[in-house]
């Protein structure tokens, strides 16, 4: 089972996308801040990452350096969610080194084809796999 880690600090927001994610079938980690998001991330090693960048604690910023930093979670694929969308937006969240960038409120659709982009360009194919 594909495991996500949703870091999310508003409770609407984490209610939904994960019951939403689950029902597609994926096993959901929730962290509230940024450092629950680090430790999860270490202690349980998802396939995918979904990062508030606006968090408590420690924010998206902050934890997706420490964790892109880390030589067992930097291959870990994050997609940064925010409600900030100006200009320039996308661009410092790839360059702090998150692998794809998504504006809330959240659409379900373009979500999912994001993830599902992400766990394929991460996948081992059969012929890697012997």
């Amino acid at each position: 089972m594909v495991k996500i880690l949703l870091v999310e600090d508003n409770e609407m927001n984490r209610d939904m996308l994960s019951r939403r994610l689950a029902r597609k079938g994926f096993e959901v980690i929730l962290a509230l801040d940024g450092q629950q998001g680090v430790e999860a991330a270490r202690n349980q090693f998802p396939d995918v990452i979904l990062m508030d960048m606006g968090l408590p604690i420690m924010d998206g910023w902050q934890a997706t350096a420490i964790l892109k930093a880390e030589p067992q979670t930097r291959s870990i694929p994050i997609i940064a969610l925010t409600a900030h969308a100006i200009a320039g937006d996308r661009e410092k969240c790839l360059a702090a080194g998150c692998d794809d960038y998504d504006t809330k409120p959240i659409d379900w659709g373009r979500l999912l084809a994001k993830i599902e982009r992400l766990l394929q360009r991460t996948s081992i194919g059969p012929e890697e796999s012997c």
